[in-house]
């Protein structure tokens, strides 16, 4: 029998665990990467999150190829902050012309209209394109018209630059940031939608995956021209955490020498409020075969060591050192082991070969999800999937599948080790099978990111986890994401799609929010009921029965008919929003369902078949 979870989960047998108040669950949030193709801008300089050089001719070559990126940025001499140090450069082997370099701001529909401004220091000719254009200017600094989602994209070119005093320092500020951009670094708009999480997890911010980091040297430094190359800066980490006063979660690079893990260890110890927690794990995901971490610490570990014990010693000393760096101030360090959520022995045979006594907590995922035949069937229905189908899957999968991961986590970890069980990621994860590809069922699955039936999956799972912690030793959730684009291939993580969108309805953020706010059982969903909202499921009837969502401001009433409209039954309901089974008769048929206000106001008709 289907039951659409887009409902209120009124008896105790429709939810996972039942949770107690005074919030044990805490709720952070993974923060998304710099990119300028994303829609998270911390930053009121947004030159910041621009892309990386490219490199291209100086000038339209007739019949020539003109390529957008000619990839010869090697010849550029770039100062140690990367600003090129002369443009043009001529003479490259293999190229059409000059060359200049560019950058760019991909997906300005996210961006708020308005004039921004550009600071820069130095010499030289700045051209910028499509959705931002040039309406005043001045050495040192320019206005800009910045028009959203026109091309959906704008540039930045340097065509040219003294050599003597070159252009550098150039700080691309939102509109009215000017004054006061030095002091306060931060968007209020990414400030004020983070206030209700508890902790921020760097992981994305320090580009973890892949991460191509090893020395000291090799780390983002506040100066650098743009932080979308290896990451945001630890000082900018420190600094958000100190500044919103949120505890911290950072990573540590697979491939960082011990040097490197020493001084990451002290610039945090030394420099982030002593009076916030701080969360360090090894890497992430370092089971993913998707990610180098995992391939290095395979190829790299003993390989007279099984896998996935070979990769033990590497998170071992990576957690050691910052162990002797805190040394007399562990109670400020929570030392956490990344275990993959839904494949136990990999779990155990990890955490259990931990030196005992060396980590503070371990950490599997938290997601639900669609399982696998959940796509089997979802893949058979053609085009226009309802999203009450997705959502009645992704129930489906956190019922019988993740649920039952995070008990086996928690029984055969944490209580038989007596440490915490952490949430390094969480939430839903409604992507397609295989991933990265288009499906039938794409549309719903970023459709139901925004329907009210998401709020309810959210409050259940919160509810659920929140069985396993205490008021005393609450459990710690880190939402992956905060802020992203839906995409249909790869996944819709941002519990917000925009930062600068304060009117829309975001079913995820505000279930996070609720959730803190009350901490406790979801009865009804607490936001405003949406507009005509009736669903009926299934349809044709399953095993005699068949659902009705009500959501309506007043009661009324479900009325069944038969074909020859003679009253089967009538069911009274009261406001807000339910689910109602209608039971069905014995005789096969078509039958009528109809909901009406108390005063015999029609809302809706459905014709029901009974196989």
């Amino acid at each position: 029998m289907r039951i659409v979870i887009l409902l209120c989960l009124l008896a105790s047998s429709m939810t996972i665990g039942t949770a107690q108040s005074d919030c044990p669950l805490r709720i952070g949030t993974n923060l998304a990467g710099p990119a300028d193709y994303g829609s998270e801008w911390p930053l009121v300089d947004i030159m910041k999150y621009a892309r990386t050089w490219t490199t291209h001719n100086a000038w339209w070559v007739g019949g020539g190829q003109n390529l957008w990126d000619t990839q010869v940025l090697p010849y550029f001499d770039l100062d140690e902050h990367g600003w090129p140090m002369q443009v043009p450069v001529e003479d490259i082997p293999g190229t059409e012309a000059p060359q200049i370099v560019l950058t760019v701001w991909a997906n300005t529909s996210v961006l708020p209209e308005g004039v921004y401004t550009l600071l820069y220091e130095g010499e030289g000719e700045i051209v910028l394109q499509w959705d931002a254009q040039v309406i005043a200017e001045e050495p040192g600094r320019m206005e800009v018209q910045v028009t959203p989602g026109v091309a959906n994209i704008m540039a930045l070119e340097i065509h040219q630059t003294d050599p003597s005093n070159h252009l550098r320092n150039i700080r691309f500020l939102m509109p009215g940031t000017e004054e006061t951009h030095q002091e306060q670094i931060w968007c209020a708009e990414w400030m004020d939608k983070l206030a209700p999480f508890s902790a921020l997890r760097f992981m994305d911010w320090g580009y973890t995956n892949n991460s191509p980091l090893e020395s000291w040297t090799d780390r983002a430094l506040i100066d650098d021209y743009v932080y979308t190359d290896v990451g945001m800066p630890y000082e900018l980490m420190i600094r958000a955490c100190n500044d919103l006063q949120k505890d911290a979660w950072v990573c540590i690079p697979h491939q960082a020498d011990d040097d490197y893990i020493q001084q990451m260890a002290e610039l945090f110890r030394d420099q982030l409020d002593p009076g916030l927690t701080l969360y360090v794990e090894y890497s992430n995901e370092t089971w993913n075969w998707l990610f180098d971490q995992t391939h290095y610490l395979n190829e790299e570990g003993d390989q007279n060591t099984p896998w996935p014990e070979r990769t033990v010693p590497f998170v071992q000393n990576a957690l050691d050192i910052w162990s002797d760096v805190f040394a007399n101030e562990m109670d400020r360090l929570v030392r956490v082991v990344g275990v993959q959520h839904s494949w136990q022995d990999v779990s155990n045979r990890v955490v259990f070969n931990m030196a005992p006594g060396s980590i503070d907590a371990f950490a599997p995922a938290a997601y639900f999800h669609i399982p696998g035949e959940g796509h089997a069937a979802l893949k058979t229905m053609g085009n226009n999937v309802p999203v009450e189908e997705v959502l009645y899957w992704a129930r489906q999968g956190m019922l019988n599948e993740a649920w039952p991961w995070t008990i086996s986590q928690q029984t055969s970890i944490a209580d038989e080790l007596g440490i915490p069980m952490l949430y390094y990621e969480g939430g839903q994860h409604l992507t397609p099978d295989p991933w990265g590809t288009d499906q039938n069922y794409g549309p719903a699955m970023v459709a139901a990111q925004r329907d009210s039936g998401m709020y309810t999956l959210y409050r259940e799972w919160l509810d659920s986890l929140a069985t396993l912690g205490t008021p005393a030793d609450p459990g710690l959730l880190m939402h992956f994401s905060y802020i992203g684009v839906p995409s249909q291939k790869y996944g819709s993580f941002g519990s917000l799609e925009c930062q600068f969108c304060p009117d829309d309805y975001f079913p995820k953020y505000e279930a996070l929010v609720d959730y803190q706010e009350d901490c406790a059982p979801t009865t009804s969903v607490s936001h405003p009921l949406p507009d005509n909202a009736w669903i009926v499921w299934p349809n044709p009837a399953i095993d005699g029965h068949t659902f009705v969502q009500w959501a309506v401001d007043q009661p009324g009433e479900i009325i069944l008919n038969d074909a020859l409209g003679r009253e089967v039954s009538r069911t009274h309901v009261s406001g807000g929003l339910h689910v109602t089974s209608i039971s069905m008769p014995d005789q096969p048929g078509i039958y009528f369902l109809h909901t009406q206000t108390l005063e015999g106001t029609i809302l809706h008709r459905e014709r029901i078949i009974m196989p």
